[in-house]
């Protein structure tokens, strides 16, 4: 058995910065996340909108059934199954008889690829040159010769052209025997992977001068998973890590903080220095420190003119930075050094030691109403006591608890999972299912931001898709193995889910689509509840089967 650590806190509603955020604010996530019915007291909290998805790159599965969504749609998820080529047109075609055998040597190559070396002996060759020359009097209107007579070959070739009766010559051979040559990988291919990888001059170079054809084919087939230690997913050891702060008592008193503070207003302070509870809009710049002061640099991602600061979000900044501003007054410029802590969020700023420059511009205090039964309602809507307000609040945050918990345990189910088998993964897949998480992510930007057709079809281009298949190389191997391991295990443990189920979440996810008026592919919406379904029974299983231990850190 192996035991694997994830954190809790990968889960968490992560809170980005506004456009006049200092990159140098790291704030740390709220567990409740607001909901329409919140309006946010501070412009600089607003929820990161890829924590809603039921998906992303770190969480491909959720462990219930969902409807499927375009929203939803954005993220990869749990694959259980290949889609082989049954529907690809080489293997579709019927067989047809041929006069004589054809010679297949099969070679298997890296990446779960099998390479086939088809010849063809003359005697299919000249077999599908009389059908082409048949097909060719049939439909040719050659002068001199009335439709249907038939036309001495010679004079029918010359009319048609050789080289065009060569081409449709070797375009029928290959159709005939296509088939037959891709019948050892029937039930292994996966969809549309099959390429005939002979160049077209060559074939018509072999077939002039030797009357016959030999043509290569490269088919991706269904890799096999190989678990290390053989079915060592029946032995689970688990240790999830649960972040303190995702806890729902101090995650509720913080939200009945934000709701009250979003009730009171901001009163100039006159007379007297910053104090904790306040809010100071602040000019803000930063430099490096280097005793060579030709080396110093301007750190751009530190800047921000009229940046409103709530000094009750003291914890979620730079470490030092609260402290170092308490006691300024409107007008007054204060300097002081910080330094970026190691774990800080921007790769580039850790270690960094910097000088911060703080003009304080305005100072606000906050002319709060009595917490008490008589804002209850507009705390919270539809509660008449202020207690009434707290066990709500809590409620909501003990099932956001919950979820977080139950998310982080897939997902270090999962990230072990990955880590236990071996794969060969075909390129095909492989770029199937980076195609899918980048269709994801432009639908995300273009939810976003609204791109106009010229920026879409930039990042659309080729160029753009094969540098995100690049650069996210790891991520779409690791849910690619994460996809397989699933898939494997549903099969080998001869795991099911009920008719009943599958149809029912069909039917609520096509509702959906027609809700939001949304294109749909039936066909296609009921592969994607199917692989949701296994998905989720398989995480159901191996909770079961596994030894987990929670520790909060």
């Amino acid at each position: 058995s192996s035991t694997a650590h994830f954190r809790s806190s990968d889960q968490k509603m992560e809170l980005c910065s506004s456009s006049t955020t200092p990159t140098f604010l790291q704030f740390k996530p709220s567990l409740l996340s607001p909901t329409s019915s919140i309006s946010l007291s501070n412009p600089l909290l607003q929820p990161n909108s890829n924590n809603n998805r039921l998906f992303n790159s770190h969480k491909p599965l959720c462990s219930s059934s969902r409807q499927i969504s375009l929203l939803q749609a954005q993220s990869p998820r749990i694959s259980t199954r290949f889609t082989v080529s049954a529907s690809t047109a080489a293997l579709d075609a019927v067989k047809d008889q041929l006069p004589a055998d054809i010679e297949v040597k099969e070679t298997r190559e890296p990446n779960s690829t099998v390479r086939l070396s088809v010849e063809v002996p003359p005697v299919v060759c000249e077999d599908c040159f009389q059908r082409v020359i048949n097909e060719f009097t049939k439909q040719a209107k050659v002068p001199g010769f009335r439709p249907g007579k038939k036309v001495p070959e010679s004079v029918l070739i010359s009319y048609v052209g050789k080289q065009n009766v060569r081409k449709a010559t070797i375009e029928s051979i290959l159709k005939r025997t296509l088939p037959h040559a891709t019948s050892s990988v029937t039930g292994r291919a996966l969809k549309d992977s099959i390429r005939i990888v002979t160049k077209f001059s060559d074939m018509e170079e072999t077939y002039s001068s030797l009357n016959s054809l030999r043509y290569e084919i490269v088919v991706d087939v269904a890799p096999e998973v190989k678990w290390i230690p053989e079915n060592g997913y029946r032995n689970l050891k688990v240790v999830v890590e649960i972040d303190s702060d995702i806890d729902a008592q101090k995650a509720s008193e913080q939200e009945l903080r934000r709701r009250h503070k979003s009730l009171g207003l901001l009163r100039i302070a006159t007379d007297r220095s910053l104090q904790i509870g306040d809010v100071a809009v602040l000019d803000i710049s930063a430099t490096t420190i280097d005793q060579d002061e030709s080396n110093v640099q301007k750190i751009p991602s530190a800047e921000s003119k009229g940046f409103h600061f709530d000094t009750e979000d003291g914890d979620k900044v730079l470490p030092g930075f609260l402290d170092s501003i308490i006691g300024i007054q409107r007008g007054e410029t204060k300097s002081f050094p910080l330094l970026f802590p190691e774990s800080w969020k921007q790769e580039n700023l850790r270690g960094v030691h910097a000088q911060f420059t703080v003009e304080c511009k305005e100072l606000f205090y906050r002319d709060l109403p009595e917490l008490n039964d008589s804002i209850a309602d507009k705390l919270l809507p539809g509660c008449t006591t202020l207690k009434q307000v707290k066990e709500s609040l809590l409620q909501k945050c003990l099932e956001v608890e919950q979820t977080a918990k139950e998310q982080a345990t897939d997902n270090a189910i999962l990230d072990q999972l990955r880590k236990m088998i071996e794969v060969d993964i075909p390129r095909s897949l492989f770029e199937e299912q980076g195609r899918q998480l980048y269709g994801a992510k432009l639908l995300q930007i273009q939810a976003n931001m609204k791109l106009n057709e010229q920026q879409l079809a930039t990042l659309s281009s080729p160029k753009a898709v094969n540098e995100y298949l690049e650069n996210q190389k790891e991520n779409i191997t690791n849910v690619i193995k994460q996809n397989l391991a699933v898939g494997d295990i549903f099969k080998h443990e001869n795991l099911q889910f009920s008719t009943e189920e599958l149809v029912k979440e069909v039917e609520d996810s096509i509702a959906e689509f027609k809700r939001h008026k949304q294109e749909y592919d039936e066909e296609r919406v009921r592969e994607q509840v199917q692989e949701i379904l296994e998905g989720a029974k398989v995480l159901e299983w191996l909770r079961e089967q596994a030894e987990i231990q929670y520790i909060t850190s």
